[in-house]
């Protein structure tokens, strides 16, 4: 069956492919094919003495009633160093769990949808003192010039992440995802643009993709085996001395072996000059590169994103194989009911995202 607003249909539609349910690994079990990608909306913090996050928890609430499958956080950093900005959130500490506890009931008190929390460590893309990285290589958009993790140091990352998974857990999260893309700490530690180490997380590419298969395993190790595990993987850097695709084929064989349930698509560096969710990218315009890697023998699902805004530029992905699921990140901030519309067959309803990014992402 369908779901509509929460509830079974046996009505057809013109979008079956989009609202078919799947099984992931492990056994979870999505009602749609629509991602929620990550977005940081400014909730994630709290409010108040207390941080509450009420707000936060109303946010995905509405979207988990719009019919959304899946719902992906703001990213949320393991550990201090990691912060994207001081005082930003993280997932540290059993009282960060009980705090989010509030999001996960709300959301699950609609019934329907899942939600997993990003991961996310900014590396020397952190706007704040503290920031490192796997070399002391300012970002041409940073502030700070980050210091060089020592080996122990990254393996301490390491087992934040999977302590920092298995808290989203206690939360009552059904999933995380590892954030490995868009220039972020794992992503910095791929390529030879930023990573010129000469120890054991450097140098050939099996020892700079240590840190995301490590990090992959040990998450895995630390939750339960329904527990939904996305890695958000870089399939094209867009800068200078990025990842080859043998590359970017290698770790995706790598990380589904470690664990991994869904591989997400991440599209260019913040620091790229390439545009990649403007509105003159055109729609659906990157999903041939998740197309691409499921020549590759992968069998866990491949997510398409970027400048998919329409249930018909979704059905028109699935439908020609390019991907398993689609992410739709601000098309699900313009309108919460979104697939709820398109399953009722009322698409000409939904308040479409044109990717002006005005009063979202140029505010950030």
């Amino acid at each position: 069956p369908l779901w509509v607003g929460g509830f079974a249909s046996t009505m057809p539609s013109a979008y079956p492919r989009l609202l078919q349910p799947i099984t992931l690994r492990g056994g979870a079990v999505l009602r749609n094919r629509a991602l929620m990608g990550s977005m940081h909306t400014g909730l994630e913090e709290g409010e108040g003495w207390g941080h509450s996050l009420e707000k936060m928890g109303a946010f995905f609430a509405e979207r988990a009633r719009g019919g959304v499958g899946l719902m992906v956080t703001g990213g949320i950093a393991p550990n201090a160093a990691g912060r994207v900005a001081p005082f930003a959130a993280t997932m540290a500490s059993s009282s960060d769990a009980r705090r989010h506890r509030t999001v996960t009931e709300m959301v699950h008190e609609v019934g329907g949808a899942k939600i997993a929390m990003q991961l996310l460590h900014a590396g020397r893309y952190a706007y704040q003192p503290s920031a490192v990285a796997p070399s002391a290589k300012k970002a041409p958009i940073g502030w700070v010039t980050p210091h060089a993790l020592s080996s122990a140091q990254v393996e301490a990352t390491i087992g934040d992440f999977a302590a920092a998974a298995a808290l989203a857990q206690e939360a009552g999260y059904d999933g995380v995802e590892v954030m490995g893309s868009e220039g972020y700490l794992i992503n910095q530690f791929l390529v030879t643009r930023t990573n010129h180490r000469s120890d054991a997380w450097g140098g050939s590419f099996s020892n700079r993709m240590r840190l995301p298969v490590e990090i992959v395993r040990a998450v895995r190790g630390a939750v339960s085996a329904d527990f939904i595990l996305i890695f958000r993987l870089s399939m094209l850097d867009l800068v200078r001395d990025g990842s080859s695709w043998e590359e970017v084929v290698e770790l995706a064989q790598a990380v589904e072996e470690a664990g991994a349930t869904i591989i997400n698509t991440g599209i260019g560096w913040h620091e790229a000059r390439v545009p990649t969710i403007a509105t003159s990218v055109p729609r659906g315009g990157f999903a041939w590169v998740t197309q691409k890697l499921k020549g590759h023998g992968l069998s866990i699902p491949l997510v398409a994103t970027n400048r998919i805004n329409t249930p018909e530029v979704a059905e028109a992905v699935l439908a020609s194989g390019q991907a398993d699921m689609v992410s739709m990140a601000r098309p699900l901030l313009a309108d919460p009911d979104f697939v709820n519309k398109a399953a009722a067959g009322t698409p000409q309803l939904i308040n479409t995202c044109i990717a002006c990014n005005q009063a979202c992402l140029d505010h950030t």
